[in-house]
């Protein structure tokens, strides 16, 4: 099995337009918050932010089984860590540019912007997120109805 940061790793190896750096960093974050039955399923690195001009911040992105998860380990100490779980979820949508595009996840609390990403990751990305996302949405709904 793959680790967290092979995975981010083996994502900026096929996507070579994603700029991101500190990727083993951000991945131990990642790493360290996973619960005992949780598993990554899909990971990748990307910068978080609206402008495309700001590139210092580089975050590791993880879709586990039960949540996703946006971890940046900060240069001097600390870290960066968001939880997104199914509940919290309400969409995504995938904005291109010349160069980069932007992932938006929208939640009950905020907007994650996840940007610099490679134009041919959007496909891979979208897929990943959208299918874990309307998989677990499903399992939800089921449970309210047995309430």
């Amino acid at each position: 099995m793959q680790t967290i940061y092979e995975m981010v790793k083996e994502f900026a190896r096929k996507y070579p337009g994603t700029i991101a750096w500190r990727k083993k960093a951000h991945a131990k974050v990642i790493e360290k918050h996973l619960n005992p039955d949780e598993h990554v399923t899909y990971a990748f690195c990307c910068q978080k932010g609206y402008s495309s001009l700001d590139i210092f911040n580089t975050y590791a992105v993880a879709v586990t089984n039960k949540r996703i998860i946006v971890a940046q380990k900060r240069v001097l100490f600390g870290y960066l860590f968001i939880s997104i779980t199914p509940d919290m979820f309400n969409d995504l949508s995938i904005k291109t540019g010349i160069i980069w595009g932007k992932v938006n996840i929208d939640t009950v609390k905020e907007v994650v912007v996840l940007s610099n990403l490679s134009k041919a990751s959007m496909d891979e990305i979208e897929t990943n997120i959208s299918e874990y996302m309307m998989r677990e949405k499903a399992i939800l709904r089921e449970v309210g109805k047995g309430a």
